[in-house]
């Protein structure tokens, strides 16, 4: 007799694969309610939420990564500092 109702087993990557995906999911609705929230102890509250969910997403993540289910490469220099000086020229735009 198997373990899985209807043959529908779960394994540990489908798993962590689903936590990763819902902490997206959380990181996503803070951010958009954060700069709709007038309190500031609401914001603060919010704030500290989004925070934890990129703790946690990070973490699993980094487990998925040490595990090989969630395979990264990194980018060469010259992209890194592309971007770094893309963006910085954006901030001197708007600020």
């Amino acid at each position: 007799m198997s373990n899985c109702p209807n043959g529908a087993c779960f394994t540990d990557q489908d798993r962590m694969e689903d936590l990763l995906a819902q902490e997206k999911y959380l990181a996503d609705g803070y951010s958009t309610f954060i700069p709709e929230a007038s309190c500031p102890e609401l914001r603060q509250v919010l704030s500290d939420n989004l925070n934890g969910c990129f703790n946690n997403q990070y973490a699993v993540f980094d487990k998925m990564s040490q595990l090989g289910w969630y395979a990264t490469k990194n980018a060469p220099q010259a992209e890194i500092d592309e971007a770094k000086q893309k963006f910085s020229q954006m901030k001197q735009q708007l600020g």
